[in-house]
């Protein structure tokens, strides 16, 4: 596998968007009457083939936004719509939520066959794709157990891998490890990592972690404190593939720095 540096890996990613968010808002009225807004108006390209890190603290509206961007959640403004200009698709992404969501009465195996059920997808293909799918996640041997029998790192794979099954070109995680240890949070990181290398999936990624984010991410969208908006779009010079000794190296460091900096100039800001 070769490996790229900074500006090389950058020019070799795919230019051309995927998803367009144009003023995409979001506003609750509250059981009072009044209304909040959860998410200022953001506009951005999701680039075709990046991993794109949504990056906040916690209530600064980026599951808002992933689940708006995934139609799971209506807009108050704007749009969010493919680069052509048709809404994304039912069946055309993939979502893994925070928790794995696996069904308890079904084995391993069958909770990953399920878009191949909801979609009509042909049975004998998806049942190959299921088992290299495992097989990718580390879990080919778990194919028969139930979730009740697996670690919740390893439930988690099961999702992943649920979520691809039906081949989709986007992904929508929305702090998929936030609930893990840091071991095995790591562990899937790099997992993922391998995935994304891999399948070169478009892959939008909420999370609170700034270290997780750089190792990552193609991309980091910060944004601050809600209403949320984003405050910083920054690219991730930093080669590939990535291990956790990236961690350790200077650039890694002064990225993650360079974030914390600005999250901490907007809480000043917004304290003012």
């Amino acid at each position: 596998m070769t490996t790229l540096h900074g500006q090389e890996a950058l020019a070799q990613r795919h230019e051309e968007p995927l998803l367009r968010v144009l003023g995409a808002s979001k506003t609750y009225t509250l059981a009072n009457g009044r209304n909040a807004q959860a998410l200022a108006p953001v506009t951005v390209d999701l680039k075709r083939g990046d991993f794109t890190s949504l990056l906040g603290p916690s209530g600064c509206g980026k599951t808002t936004l992933l689940k708006m961007a995934a139609g799971l959640v209506g807009l108050s403004g704007g749009s969010i719509a493919r680069a052509d200009g048709t809404p994304l698709r039912h069946g055309s992404y993939g979502f893994v939520f925070q928790s794995p969501a696996l069904l308890p009465w079904r084995t391993v195996f069958d909770n990953v066959l399920l878009p191949a059920v909801v979609l009509g997808l042909p049975m004998e293909q998806a049942r190959r794709r299921a088992r290299e799918l495992l097989a990718m996640v580390g879990l080919e041997h778990a194919a028969g157990k139930r979730p009740r029998e697996l670690s919740g790192g390893m439930q988690q794979r099961a999702s992943i891998a649920r979520a691809l099954l039906h081949d989709p070109q986007l992904l929508f995680m929305d702090e998929p490890f936030g609930a893990l240890d840091a071991m095995t949070r790591e562990d899937l990181n790099l997992a993922l990592h391998r995935i994304h290398l891999e399948q070169r999936k478009t892959i939008v990624f909420v999370t609170h972690d700034i270290d997780e984010a750089v190792l990552l991410s193609d991309r980091i969208l910060v944004m601050s404190a809600g209403p949320g908006r984003v405050i910083a779009d920054l690219d991730v010079p930093l080669p590939k593939p990535r291990t956790l000794a990236l961690k350790k190296q200077p650039a890694f460091h002064r990225t993650a720095e360079h974030i914390r900096a600005l999250l901490h100039r907007d809480e000043h800001l917004e304290a003012a």
